[in-house]
């Protein structure tokens, strides 16, 4: 059995975003954030198929056990230019299976940059059910230009 590779149909769902909320100051505000994953490598496969998946990755292989890089383009909806609403967050994180090899519910730890807008660095914690459809993620950047604390509902569609 070959790679997955991308399909019209599976392109479509990446397109939706996961909603989010950003706060900072006392002050919150709407956002939405998608997520690319172009390298993966499960520590939690079956040793018969490959650790690696590029771009399309299946829910076992992310939540029984991996590690991944990520892009991850965000929007929030705060006051000022156009391109200061508007980031590119590139970074690793680590997923962990807590029960039932991640199917029924997983965590994961990462970190990331953000280079567009205002530059900052994230630090973030997610816990994810129903093999990793639904999620929530927190990402606290102590930079004081950055919105302090995202709180992201993470919907992945597969």
């Amino acid at each position: 059995m070959g790679a997955p590779i991308p399909t019209a149909v599976w392109i479509a769902t990446q397109a939706l975003p996961s909603p989010e909320i950003a706060a900072d100051h006392g002050t919150a505000f709407f956002g939405m954030r998608w997520q690319v994953t172009p390298l993966l490598w499960s520590w939690g496969v079956n040793r018969k198929i490959s650790p690696w998946r590029f771009l399309v990755v299946d829910p076992f292989a992310r939540q029984s056990g991996s590690l991944e890089a990520f892009f991850s383009p965000e929007f929030i909806a705060k006051s000022g230019a156009f391109e200061d609403q508007w980031s590119l967050r590139a970074g690793a994180r680590a997923y962990f299976p807590l029960v039932t090899h991640g199917e029924n519910l997983s965590m994961s730890l990462g970190t990331s940059f953000s280079s567009m807008g205002t530059r900052s660095v994230g630090y973030e914690a997610g816990a994810y059910v129903l093999y990793g459809f639904l999620g929530g993620v927190v990402t606290y950047s102590p930079s004081p230009d950055a919105a302090r604390w995202i709180f992201t509902l993470r919907i992945r569609v597969f």
